[in-house]
Formats: C-alpha cells, sequence, structure tokens
C-alpha cells in the first residue's frame, strides 16, 4: 500500500520509520507545502497513492485534505486545532466518496481509555456529591493546550451524561510524550483514571493502523470504528 505523508515533524518521522511493518510503502513526503505548490498534494506525482497521513498543520488541513478527497485518496488526519473547518472538509469528503479517518490521538490505549472514563462519567453524572477534573500532561514543544485529546475526553464525558463542571488544566514540560488524568472528587474519597504514552510510536502505529483500515472504505470514521468499539460498547 502506498502512502502519501503530510508534513513531516516529529510524527510524520516516525510514521516513516515504521511504514514497513504494515505493508506500507512512503510514496512520498510534503512538508510546509501548500497544495497550490509544484510538489504539493495536488502534484501528479501522487496519482498512485493509496491513503495520505496528515501530521501537518492546523491550517493546512483546510487546504489539503479537500485536494486530496477530489483525487479519491483516503486520508488519515492526526493534525489537531482545525475544528472550525471541520463542517467545510466533511462535506468535501462526503461529495469525493473517500474514506477518512479523524482523531486527535492514534493511540489504542486511549481509545479504549476513552471508553473507560465515558463509563465512568455516566456512573458518577448520577452522584452529584462528585466533581470532575482533567489534567493533561504534553513537551514543552506542544503548541496547543488543552491537548486535543483533554478536549475529546472532556466532550465524551459531557455526551455520557457529566453536565456539571470539569475543570480542565494542563502542563507543558521537558519531553512529556502524553499523559491524561480524569478525576472525580467526592466529600470523602476520590476516584482518578490516567493514561500515560511512554514514547511517540504508540500513536505512528495507530495511524498506520488506521490507514490499513480506511483504505477502500467510504465515510468519516474514528479510531472506534478502527478498533471495532462501537459495536462492543
Amino acid at each position: 500500500m502506498r502512502i502519501l505523508l503530510v508534513g513531516h515533524g516529529r510524527m510524520g518521522g516516525l510514521v516513516e520509520t515504521l511504514a514497513s511493518e504494515y505493508g506500507c510503502e512512503v510514496a512520498g513526503i510534503i512538508d510546509g507545502r501548500a497544495a497550490s505548490g509544484p510538489d504539493g498534494v495536488g502534484a501528479d506525482r501522487w496519482k498512485d497513492v493509496d491513503v495520505a497521513i496528515d501530521f501537518s498543520s492546523p491550517s493546512a488541513v483546510a487546504t489539503n485534505v479537500p485536494v486530496l478527497a477530489r483525487r479519491g485518496i483516503d486520508l488519515v488526519v492526526g493534525t489537531t486545532g482545525w475544528h472550525k473547518d471541520e463542517p467545510a472538509v466533511r462535506e468535501v469528503v462526503a461529495t469525493a466518496g473517500v474514506g477518512i479517518v479523524v482523531a486527535p490521538n492514534f493511540s489504542s490505549g486511549v481509545v479504549i481509555f476513552e471508553a473507560l472514563v465515558a463509563r465512568a462519567a455516566a456512573l458518577l453524572a448520577q452522584q452529584p456529591e462528585f466533581g470532575a477534573w482533567l489534567h493533561e500532561l504534553h513537551h514543552a514543544g506542544k503548541k496547543d493546550a488543552p491537548s486535543g485529546t483533554a478536549l475529546m475526553l472532556k466532550r465524551t464525558m459531557n455526551q455520557a451524561g457529566f453536565t456539571r463542571a470539569i475543570d480542565v488544566s494542563s502542563t507543558r514540560s521537558g519531553f512529556i510524550p502524553g499523559t491524561h488524568t480524569v478525576g472525580f472528587d467526592g466529600r470523602a474519597e476520590s476516584i482518578t483514571l490516567s493514561h500515560a504514552a511512554r514514547d511517540r510510536s504508540t500513536f505512528a502505529r495507530g495511524a498506520l493502523t488506521a490507514a490499513r483500515w480506511v483504505k477502500g472504505k467510504h465515510g468519516w470514521f474514528t479510531m472506534h470504528d478502527v478498533l471495532g468499539l462501537e459495536a462492543s460498547l
């Protein structure tokens, strides 16, 4: 399977390194170029690409993804911070008839962690004495705070029925790959759930798993679909 890497920072480099383990050939790399550039996502040289994996920048997603979708290329998008452009991107993907997996975090453990958090939030929503908080830690170079994963977890808790305030905080320091902790605190007891990534390869492996899964599919998907969690919850 031929993949195109859009963005070649830490995550793009890891995907490139691990691609062969997943039966993928890196057809090319686009780093810092707009869709209209001579070697950008619209170039003829990418006509045989099966799936594009995007770890670029929020501003680039709204430009690059539609071009790739219209070319019939399936997509995996791990870039966060482009929520305001999602309706327009969804419309293009639907019209083009391609498949896309969008996730703020491609770690399989995080996806399962989210399911556990949802269940805990649903149970504790019925216990009004419990308040909730969410804290995330990442490396000093991470630009967005709170992280896309933290925002996803908060949204998941709300959708599970926990409508009370959820305090969200962030730490940026050193080289932390990513740690997310959700806590519920009562009058005399507390419950905490936590996920810690030991290194960033878990995210790259998840993205490659998603790329293999989405090839030939049609629609908008998440890692829940890739891991088959929707049917089991």
